[in-house]
């Protein structure tokens, strides 16, 4: 009795570890679904009120059409990520049910269970029935395992008592939650419906766009071909000037000029240890702002067989807005090219942040900056309205993907 007793308590102990680690690994996942839907919530009324609001008379088709390519493609996001919460959901409500279901069939027979006991109970009620069972032993011993039984049926007893009670609230409890949870589902369904039905305004906004670009492609393809080479243009120079750096440090530690890599003095070795520890962690270069083009190879919203080359990230932000450095640092070099791409390069050891589109300047070259330091303001373009940075990153002479340094990027 007491063996089949332990076993009993054990696999309801363990049961009930599962549904909880089972409970809060679906509870993890769906809080961090709903955290990144309130980011791209965000991002999408950034993207209104740093693209869009008061600048579409300004905007050139080119532009919009970009904006609006940008703007869908988050809309998307957040339509999937919505659609894997409702899908959790489901799952999590289904798997609320089959434990009820099950609960109430295990209720059911803890209570047939316990009211046969009480029976018995009442049959056997009395002191001197007991003790006739006791006093029936033929010897000491039986004697002894005739009363461990007794004690043993009334803790069973009460055992089964608790189990009733606690299922009894545990069931409560689920049906509580499938409440929620079923309003939670559709009000996810009701915002996805909303998000939808914006999209489908926003797509056939941008065929409408794309059908004006079509009559005339081969012009605006050549105004991205020509702000492709003015940003390759200045690219190299920002190149040109890491790589004379690289040189100079390699000379002044005595060691060949033709080495692609900085040699460091001990300070800058820490400082560049102290770069790569906050890898992921660095601050936004701007306050406020949403990543307009990402690193690397992108196609042409305009013309799909065109590819803009990025070696950092385009970041939307507010008129007027301050750049400030992602990390403490030495002003590298700034650069005032005639087509207004002002540019600040920062050193951190072996690594240089490269700040470009800039209309103001608050640091000088040789001047040591603290992380998030104003160290400029982003110049607002009067074609568009936008006021767009772009940040990028450097290895020595290597680029780096901006994403993976600046955090939530």
């Amino acid at each position: 009795m007491k063996l089949s007793n332990s076993r009993f308590t054990f696999g309801v102990l363990l049961l009930m570890l599962m549904l909880h680690i089972s409970s809060f690994s679906q509870s993890k996942k769906q809080q961090e679904l709903e955290e990144r839907r309130r980011e791209l919530q965000r991002e999408i009324q950034q993207i209104g009120s740093l693209l869009f609001e008061g600048k579409k008379e300004q905007k050139s088709v080119v532009s919009v059409v970009e904006d609006l390519n940008f703007k869908i493609k988050v809309r998307k996001n957040l339509i999937g990520i919505t659609n894997q919460q409702t899908n959790l959901l489901t799952r999590e409500i289904n798997s609320n049910q089959t434990k009820i279901s099950k609960l109430r069939e295990k209720l059911k027979a803890l209570k047939t269970d316990y009211a046969k006991m009480i029976v018995k109970s009442y049959k056997s009620r009395a002191d001197q029935s007991k003790l006739m069972f006791l006093l029936s032993s033929t010897n000491f011993q039986q004697a002894y395992k005739r009363l461990q039984y007794i004690k043993q049926y009334a803790n069973y007893q009460k055992l089964q008592a608790e189990l009733i009670k606690t299922e009894t609230t545990k069931m409560q409890q689920l049906n509580s939650a499938l409440v929620i949870q079923k309003k939670n589902k559709q009000a996810l369904i009701d915002a996805n419906k909303t998000a939808k039905s914006i999209l489908d305004k926003e797509r056939v906004q941008q065929e409408s766009l794309i059908k004006e670009i079509k009559n005339n492609l081969s012009q605006f393809t050549a105004q991205i071909k020509t702000k492709q080479r003015e940003s390759n243009k200045i690219d190299k120079e920002i190149k040109k000037i890491i790589q004379a750096a690289i040189a100079a440090s390699n000379k002044k530690a005595g060691k060949s000029t033709t080495r692609k890599v900085f040699s460091l003095t001990p300070e800058q070795k820490v400082l560049a240890a102290n770069f790569t520890s906050n890898k992921g962690k660095l601050p936004w270069p701007v306050t406020n702002g949403v990543v307009k083009l990402r690193y690397g190879n992108n196609p042409s919203p305009i013309d799909p067989s065109l590819t803009i080359k990025s070696n950092g990230v385009r970041i939307a932000t507010s008129k007027g807005g301050q750049v400030r450095a992602v990390f403490e640092g030495v002003v590298q070099g700034i650069m005032t090219p005639k087509n207004g791409n002002n540019t600040i390069m920062i050193r951190h050891g072996n690594y240089i942040t490269i700040y470009k589109n800039l209309s103001k300047f608050y640091v000088n070259k040789g001047d040591t900056v603290t992380t998030k330091q104003a160290i400029g303001e982003v110049i607002t373009n009067k074609a568009s309205g936008e006021s767009i940075l772009s940040f990028g990153i450097y290895k020595d002479s290597s680029t780096q993907d901006p994403s993976t340094w600046i955090y939530r990027l």
